[in-house]
C-alpha cells in the first residue's frame, strides 16, 4: 500500500498539480497587493477620496457592506485581467513548431480518363493508357 501510494505522489500529473497550487497561492498574493495596495487607491482617489471596502447602507439592525461587494468585482476584474496578459504573453514566447513539409503525392491523374492511379503507374488502370 505504501508502494502504490509512493507511486501515485510521484506521478508527473499529481507533482505538477502541487507546484501549480503553490505557484498560484503565490501569485494570487502578489496579484492582491497589487489590486489592494496600488490599484484601489488610486481608483479611490479618482473618484474623490472614496475606500470602497469602507461603504455601507444600515437597513435596520443589517448592514449591506455594498462597498465590500464593488471591492471584491473589482479584485476580481483586475485579477482576470492579469491573468489574461500573463497568458497572453505566454502564448507569445512559446516557439511556433517547425513548418511541416507538405506530403508528397502518392496519386496522380490520369491525362485521358482523369482517374487517379499512383504515382509510380506507367500505364492506368480504368483505359490501360500509356502514361509518360
Amino acid at each position: 500500500m505504501l508502494k502504490e501510494f509512493k507511486e501515485f505522489v510521484m506521478r508527473g500529473n499529481v507533482l505538477d498539480l502541487a507546484v501549480a497550487v503553490i505557484i498560484g497561492g503565490a501569485f494570487g498574493k502578489i496579484v492582491g497587493s497589487l489590486v489592494n495596495d496600488v490599484i484601489m487607491p488610486v481608483i479611490g482617489l479618482i473618484m474623490g477620496g472614496v475606500n470602497f471596502s469602507e461603504l455601507s447602507i444600515t437597513v435596520g439592525a443589517a448592514v449591506i457592506k455594498w462597498g465590500a461587494f464593488v471591492q471584491t468585482i473589482i479584485d476580481f476584474l483586475v485579477i482576470a485581467f492579469v491573468i489574461f496578459l500573463i497568458v497572453k504573453a505566454a502564448n507569445k514566447m512559446k516557439k511556433d513548431p517547425a513548418p511541416v513539409a507538405p506530403a508528397e503525392p502518392t496519386t496522380k491523374e490520369c491525362p485521358y480518363c482523369f482517374s487517379a492511379i499512383a504515382i509510380k503507374a506507367t500505364r492506368c488502370p480504368n483505359c490501360t493508357s500509356e502514361i509518360k
